[in-house]
């Protein structure tokens, strides 16, 4: 089995040859023990210089903070949140605005372009962080309403249950909703009539009811302090990188779901009483010695009495995070339905078209502005996330979520999808963990990449 893994790395015969270096004195055990004391000590060394960077610059321990976006959320409240009175969102005003929580717009419009054509790649500089710094969050006690607000307020800014009529005739739908399909939960464009919850700035048609907000630009100097740090080092530098990840993974913490399951480890005594009380919110659990780790639901406030009288706050707020996505599709609307170029792809900030964007709407430094990623001479598009390009300068590029980078394929394999039905097989390595056993296995599993019509109608049946 771990042969299966390092072939995926080198051939057999390069393995062979490695180890006669040895002088018949090799151990894969030792070696692979080596390995992982250095990739350790590696590691720390990385974490510590992490650690110490942050800490000089933007004044916080890391090691407070689980995740980066929990550290990004800190370094906000605790270095440029004003008293801005941000809604702590729960219960129905959640789970209503959470419809209009639809993220980026990807997908894909034109399969191939003509032969000799180049198709442009432009990708938006730092999107998220644009429109944050930019753009008026919803801030506030909100307020509920029924009726049209609009007819009342011309102004009115929140989330609203709309009626939406989408033209027939529209090239590329830019307002997202989710629908149900034979594979699930999928975000679509479509045109037709519907009825959802929309951001203000999104909405085109009336209101039935919504949540009204104030609305005030809360996180510019947050963006202005990161961007301006990660200009003044090059890509090559970490600073550059760890300004960038703060940059894109604050929205998110703020769209986070707070009704994930808690685990506590708790004495023996303490989880018969729990599980007596409190059955049916026990996910799992897993015996410690003379304590358990329970796995759990916390919707009930009288586990959070038993438990040390312990309450969790997730300081989460859905309407920014719904906001910020929001903005971010409506400033890459502008680059849709456009008369001088075919769109043939788009992903949540990028572009790919057939005609160079005028020169003052590119600038790889300026925030919100376009860069030019790649000139392209054949490209072939077949769903979202699922590509493949050839370069001006011979490199090739090919995506396909949840394949394997390691898996190689080749234009032919795309080529050969663009037919009706077609599809490829691919075997992968996967690698599982079993928390509760302490091992982790590697499998062989099988991959079938197929051109579905989950999220449109085919009309392209086949290419000659």
């Amino acid at each position: 089995m771990l042969f299966n893994v390092l072939t995926n790395k080198i051939k057999l015969s390069e393995y062979k040859i490695y180890k006669n270096n040895f002088n018949n004195n090799w151990s894969l055990k030792n070696e692979l023990i080596k390995y992982c004391e250095i990739d350790c000590i590696c590691l720390y060394q990385i974490i510590f210089k992490f650690a110490t960077l942050i800490f000089d610059i933007l004044g916080r321990n890391i090691h407070h903070y689980p995740t980066l976006p929990s550290l990004a959320f800190a370094i906000f409240r605790s270095k440029f949140m004003e008293n801005e009175n941000i809604p702590q969102l729960s219960g129905k005003i959640s789970d209503d605005i959470r419809q209009s929580y639809t993220g980026g717009s990807v997908d894909m419009y034109i399969p191939k372009a003509k032969k000799g054509v180049k198709i442009k790649c432009y990708d938006v500089n730092s999107l998220y962080p644009t429109v944050m710094k930019n753009c008026l969050m919803p801030i506030g006690v909100p307020t509920f309403f029924q009726g049209d607000i609009r007819a009342i307020d011309k102004d009115a800014f929140g989330f609203f249950f709309c009626k939406i009529i989408a033209p027939d005739k529209i090239k590329h739908p830019i307002i997202q909703t989710h629908v149900k399909t034979n594979g699930g939960i999928r975000t679509i464009a479509p045109i037709g009539q519907w009825s959802d919850m929309l951001f203000s700035m999104e909405m085109d048609n009336a209101m039935k009811l919504g949540y009204k907000f104030e609305r005030k630009n809360i996180f510019k100097d947050y963006v202005d302090t990161l961007y301006s740090l990660r200009l003044n080092y090059p890509k090559s530098k970490p600073l550059n990188l760890i300004a960038k990840l703060l940059l894109n993974s604050l929205y998110g913490r703020f769209g986070m779901v707070d009704t994930f399951p808690n685990i506590d480890i708790i004495d023996n005594s303490d989880f018969v009483k729990f599980e007596e009380k409190f059955l049916d919110d026990i996910m799992d659990f897993v015996p410690l010695d003379n304590k358990v780790m329970v796995v759990y639901r916390s919707n009930q406030k009288d586990i959070n009495t038993l438990l040390d009288g312990h309450k969790e706050t997730h300081n989460v707020s859905i309407a920014i995070a719904s906001a910020i996505t929001a903005y971010s599709r409506i400033h890459m609307s502008q680059f849709k339905n456009h008369s001088e170029y075919n769109l043939y792809y788009s992903d949540t900030d990028s572009i790919y078209i057939d005609s160079p964007l005028p020169k003052e709407l590119v600038n790889s430094k300026i925030l919100g502005k376009m860069k030019l990623e790649h000139i392209i001479n054949k490209a072939i598009f077949l769903a979202p996330k699922v590509y493949y390009l050839e370069t001006e300068d011979g490199k090739v590029i090919y995506k396909v979520k949840g394949l394997s980078h390691e898996i190689e394929l080749t234009k032919n394999d795309f080529e050969s999808l663009l037919c009706k039905d077609a599809f490829l097989e691919k075997l992968q390595t996967k690698w599982k963990k079993h928390i509760e056993e302490g091992n982790i296995s590697v499998i062989d599993q099988l991959y079938t990449l197929q051109v579905t019509d989950n999220k449109r109608e085919y009309l392209l049946f086949s290419v000659r």
